[in-house]
């Protein structure tokens, strides 16, 4: 499995330089897997262009679902929710009012998150990772690890009740872009987990003047807070011809599925009709 960095971002996996060293690179996986009896390879979260070049080397290209949010060019929160039906405008402000009704929400980046906010975390992380399927598998030490050598690329988002830190999310901040990887919670809230994550997120890229949000896979709610579904690539090499025929014609029925998924999805996003489209990819 070709998957550095770890984390569902889709960008170069293949750091070749020239399209023929990329090439070439791709090749020698393959290669390498025939001698040690591999029955695969598998590259995820790879750019378009990669995977056009994947496919024609002969590789297996799996389409998949990620929720993005496009900054329009807006100049603050309110201008993002002027380009939303007004039901959908309406709903979101109710619900942001009900998300912060005796809650304290704030926004601390690089070394304003403090030792107290980072103990909260770890908490909040553990409790997610014991509600969910399998385990945490992140040790404590990697969170300790960024605190230290990339502050300047994190954003951490609490949330506060009783003098008690109960929510948080974590944050990347890209060059162009701020993505959302990691959240928890110790008490639940109506709306909490949509006003950290999402919202504080929104407002944050556009204070920022990010052209994105990443916001990763699963989640249809992410849609009425204004995020829109765009397709990920995967690339698979396969040994066995018989088994990559089979995955081929499962893959290429799979493919109509979720292009059919993305236009539906696209259908229910909250935004005006006459308001402009974002740049977003395909």
């Amino acid at each position: 499995l070709c998957a550095v960095p770890f984390t569902p971002i889709p960008g170069p996996r293949i750091s070749g330089g020239s399209r023929k060293r990329r090439s070439a690179l791709a090749d020698a996986l393959a290669q390498i897997a025939g001698p040690r009896r591999l029955s695969s390879v598998h590259i995820n979260f790879i750019s378009d262009i990669a995977a056009a070049e994947l496919q024609e080397q002969g590789w297996l290209i799996r389409r998949g679902v990620q929720y993005q949010w496009f900054n329009r060019g807006y100049r603050s929160y309110d201008d993002f929710l002027a380009g939303l039906s007004s039901r959908k405008r309406k709903a979101l402000k109710r619900e942001r009012r009900e998300a912060n009704d005796g809650v304290a929400i704030r926004r601390m980046t690089g070394r304003d998150i403090d030792a107290r906010a980072w103990e909260a975390f770890w908490s909040f992380y553990q409790d997610t990772g014991a509600r969910k399927w399998g385990r945490p598998y992140l040790a404590r030490s990697f969170f300790c690890e960024i605190a230290e050598t990339m502050a300047d690329r994190l954003m951490m988002v609490v949330a506060e009740h009783d003098g008690r830190l109960i929510a948080g999310a974590l944050n990347f901040i890209g060059g162009d872009a701020l993505y959302g990887r990691y959240w928890g919670r110790i008490e639940d809230r109506p709306f909490l987990h949509f006003e950290v994550c999402y919202h504080q997120a929104i407002e944050f890229a556009i204070e920022r003047g990010l052209a994105r949000i990443e916001a990763g896979a699963q989640g249809e709610h992410k849609i009425a807070r204004g995020y829109e579904p765009v397709a990920t690539h995967s690339a698979h090499w396969i040994a066995n011809s018989s088994f990559r025929v089979a995955i081929a014609q499962h893959l290429a029925r799979e493919r109509s599925a979720i292009d059919a998924e993305i236009a539906e999805l696209r259908s229910l996003t909250p935004y005006r009709t006459d308001w402009p489209r974002a740049s977003r990819p395909d």
